[in-house]
């Protein structure tokens, strides 16, 4: 098959990044794949990488005067590769790609995955089904429900849950373990509960829940959790938060990484604990690596999960249930290497590559077929 990715995202793009690059490292091999994307963007840079893959330059703008220019050219790209599938992987760039292939004799089979829980009742959206959908891919079952109850119920949907590389996200040696911490956490680690998230700084991504769950502990207790935050530096404001709680010198900052592996693979346990979520990469990225993931209840967070055995479910900002769990993993350190060898376990049965990439290919036959 000959198959166009589209994103609009300029910078680094987040899960939709991933989510297409290991789409097209799967089917590289066996099929002819195009990358458009802004050339400032990660997604062009990955891609470039990627043995086999074509990656054009593609700005998804909706400034009157790209009617003439970017439009002309992504038009010009579809007609010229004669695509069997354009899989459209955001609102903007899939608003672009039926602006593109209006009134075209033959228009390629458009597909669209929706990657978050944003609103798909507008009118455009209602235009963007009518003239350029023959499937959608939900990531998650909340996202499939999203997705049903919206214009986007009129042609077929299919749940696909994010598939990840298991053999890159994968346990380190037990022996270089001591050396990580000491790396991420510094010499004092030893007889430390560590809990990381490469998720970032942002507000909603829960992490400050976190450290006022680690503050509410007992004296004795408290000292002993070290937190890590990959990701955007913090700002001041929520530094100032931090020190308000007396957690400046218990929680490590080591910035946006480029591999995220060495971080993590460091700490005892995850966390993922976003106000928002669709499914969520960085949540099957921990637990590949054999970490047992923290979660919050929200959106599509918690099909990655099973409470109490691969990880723990906590409502939306719900501190104390927090410092709950905390307890738990401080009181039992033995269960928390079982459960996080049950994460393990469950990455390579249910996160592999290989079946997220097929089921995706099996969307793209179906819709080819008429179905």
């Amino acid at each position: 098959m000959r198959i166009l990715y589209t994103n609009f995202h300029a910078n680094n793009g987040g899960g939709h990044v991933t989510y297409i690059i290991n789409l097209a490292r799967a089917l590289a091999a066996e099929h002819q794949i195009t990358v458009a994307a802004p050339a400032s963007s990660r997604l062009y840079r990955y891609a470039k990488a990627i043995p086999g893959v074509t990656v054009v330059d593609m700005r998804y703008t909706t400034r009157p005067s790209s009617w003439f220019g970017d439009r002309a050219r992504l038009r010009r790209l579809i007609k010229q590769g004669r695509f069997d599938i354009i899989h459209a992987n955001g609102s903007a760039d899939h608003k672009q790609v039926m602006l593109a292939t209006l009134a075209m004799a033959r228009r390629p089979r458009i597909v669209f995955t929706k990657h978050n829980d944003h609103p798909v009742s507008s009118f455009g959206h209602k235009l963007r089904v009518a003239l350029a959908t023959d499937h959608s891919i939900a990531v998650s079952d909340y996202i499939h429900r999203l997705l049903a109850d919206s214009p986007y119920r009129k042609r077929p949907i299919t749940t696909i849950r994010h598939g990840i590389d298991t053999r890159f996200f994968a346990p380190p040696p037990p022996d270089s373990l001591d050396k990580l911490r000491e790396i991420f956490f510094g010499p004092d680690w030893r007889g430390k509960l560590l809990l990381g998230s490469a998720g970032g700084t942002d507000y909603d991504k829960g992490w400050l829940d976190l450290v006022a769950a680690v503050a509410a502990l007992p004296p004795g207790d408290r000292e002993r959790v070290l937190l890590l935050v990959a990701g955007d530096p913090p700002s001041e404001a929520k530094l100032e938060r931090v020190r308000e709680l007396g957690m400046i010198d218990q929680v490590r900052f080591p910035g946006l990484l480029d591999d995220v592996r060495a971080a993590l693979a460091s700490c005892h346990a995850g966390f993922v604990l976003s106000y928002r979520e669709a499914l969520s990469f960085a949540c099957r990225e921990i637990m590949g690596l054999g970490l047992p993931a923290l979660v919050t209840d929200a959106g599509g967070l918690p099909e990655n999960v099973t409470d109490g055995v691969d990880g723990w479910i906590v409502p939306v900002r719900d501190v104390a249930a927090m410092t709950a769990r905390l307890r738990l993993m401080l009181d039992d350190p033995a269960q928390v290497r079982v459960m996080g060898a049950n994460a393990r376990q469950t990455a390579e049965r249910d996160f592999n590559l290989a079946r997220f990439a097929q089921a995706t290919v099996d969307v793209y036959q179906r819709t080819l077929g008429g179905h």
